[in-house]
């Protein structure tokens, strides 16, 4: 029997059934909305119910809809008389609504789940701890500068089930979280990517790292021999849980060290679907050797859907990456600003500081995370000259750095921050917000803290312009 048929009847049955059944969305975010909108469009009684206040234009979804909703409380008569329960992912399991819906029966998904019992098309699924971000949006710019239907969703833009509601589409190019792969059930991307695991959210997990591995391997719970799973085999982590997962899709491997079907020989991606192709890193827009990865990654995935590689050649071109990951915001009397605000742990640094080679201001701080900084301290040694310190509490960076780097500054002003940083700089250097650390303490979130960052600089190279003139 064709899988791909099969599983599409198996998704009629989901279509079947939904009149008059009572479906309760817990959190009206993105995601919560998203999937209101779609079981609203497949003839479900929905009810939304958020604990916090729900933005406006998620409201507005919901009041133009015609969906009943509720915000500042979970009502208990109203959320578990439900036939199915839709979380936000954020929700934890050990939630007292989720554990009294549980003890009455009541299935339990997230939004992910949910949109997937819906798609008629295929999903390229990408997980990972770092790298996300920039190989999911990679993946779909390739498909689609090579023409293909695909659709963006996920952890990035729109959710997946908003998405379905509004038509379909031939792949969906999905960036997944641990926390959405954890209310999965019938999950099953034709390819999958994961990309690296190292220690994150374990408050989530217990303290305990193999929960956390585990649920990155759900993506490929349901995956069978005709699927595609593609993995980083120089992370150590993942090869060692690959002993014990029996895998059945077939096996793509990436690897900067080894010669493998996808692999860096020192200058240029070697791609093994095709003897003569292979890229250059300097043919595409991204910097790093962490990008290396995401890129081998993208580059397969957009192969084994059936891009062409001519095409694949040419969007490599083209790509435009997310912000706030090793973005450019200007250049200053030669010196240039690159806003990493989106590396908020110590690996994402690793990859940042490995992206250059000139001297390096780098700029750190914010909420430390109980950061290993051991991890860098021979990059920091060796390519920064100057470390300033961008938070409330500086004293553990200032601590460690103070025998390693030179000269050490700190403010709480980003204007200031920035003109620190020029007067620091010599023609050719760096300036590098790569802050490895939480931005709570004195921004909203990360792309709060990058957004201000360039404001500053391009306030400040106008100011520096207009000197000149």
């Amino acid at each position: 029997m064709d899988c791909r048929n099969f599983i599409g009847h198996t998704k009629l049955s989901y279509i079947e059934i939904a009149m008059n059944e009572r479906v309760v969305i817990l959190g009206a975010g993105e995601s919560g909305t998203g999937a209101a909108l779609l079981a609203k469009a497949k003839g479900y009684d929905v009810f939304v119910s958020d604990q916090g206040t729900i933005k406006d234009n998620y409201r507005d979804d919901l009041l133009r809809n015609k969906i009943e909703f509720e915000e500042g409380k979970h009502s208990e008569e109203k959320v578990l008389n439900a036939s199915l329960l839709i979380k936000s992912p954020g929700i934890p399991q050990k939630a007292e609504i989720i554990k009294k819906a549980k003890a009455k029966g009541i299935e339990i998904i997230d939004e992910i789940e949910f949109g997937f019992r819906f798609i008629q098309g295929k999903v390229i699924a990408i997980t990972g701890t770092n790298g996300k971000t920039t190989t999911t949006l990679l993946t779909y710019h390739l498909l689609k500068t090579a023409g293909f239907s695909v659709a963006l969703a996920g952890n990035v833009g729109e959710s997946l089930a908003r998405k379905v509601a509004h038509g379909n589409h031939d792949w969906y190019v999905l960036e997944i979280s641990s926390f959405q792969l954890d209310g999965t059930k019938t999950f099953k991307p034709a390819i999958g990517i994961l990309l690296n695991i190292t220690p994150d959210h374990l408050d989530r997990y217990e303290y305990k790292m193999e929960n956390y591995v585990a649920s990155k391997f759900r993506i490929m719970q349901n995956m069978d021999a005709k699927d595609h799973f593609i993995y980083y085999a120089d992370d150590a982590v993942i090869t060692s849980a690959l002993k014990t997962q029996k895998p059945t899709p077939h096996l793509v491997r990436i690897s900067l060290k080894d010669k493998n079907q996808v692999y860096y020989d020192g200058t240029v991606m070697q791609f093994g679907f095709d003897e003569n192709f292979n890229v250059a890193q300097s043919d595409t827009t991204l910097k790093g050797p962490h990008n290396l990865i995401n890129t081998m990654a993208a580059v397969s995935a957009a192969h084994l859907a059936g891009a062409k590689l001519k095409a694949i050649r040419e969007g490599l071109k083209t790509f435009r990456n997310a912000p706030h990951r090793l973005e450019h915001v200007g250049t200053i009397n030669g010196v240039d600003f690159i806003n990493d605000s989106k590396a908020t742990n110590v690996d994402s640094v690793v990859y940042a500081l490995g992206s250059y080679t000139q001297p390096l201001i780098w700029i750190a701080g914010g909420i430390d995370k109980g950061n290993d900084y051991n991890l860098i301290k021979d990059d920091v040694s060796k390519k920064v000259k100057t470390l300033i310190c961008l938070g409330t509490e500086n004293e553990k960076l200032k601590n460690f750095f103070g025998g390693v780097v030179k000269t050490i500054l700190e403010t709480q002003n980003v204007s200031a921050l920035v003109r620190m940083a020029l007067q620091e700089a010599k023609p050719g250097d760096v300036v590098l917000l790569s802050p490895a650390c939480a931005s709570f303490d004195l921004f909203k979130n990360y792309e709060d803290r990058g957004d201000q960052f360039r404001k500053a600089v391009q306030e400040l190279r106008k100011e520096v312009e207009n000197q000149l003139v």
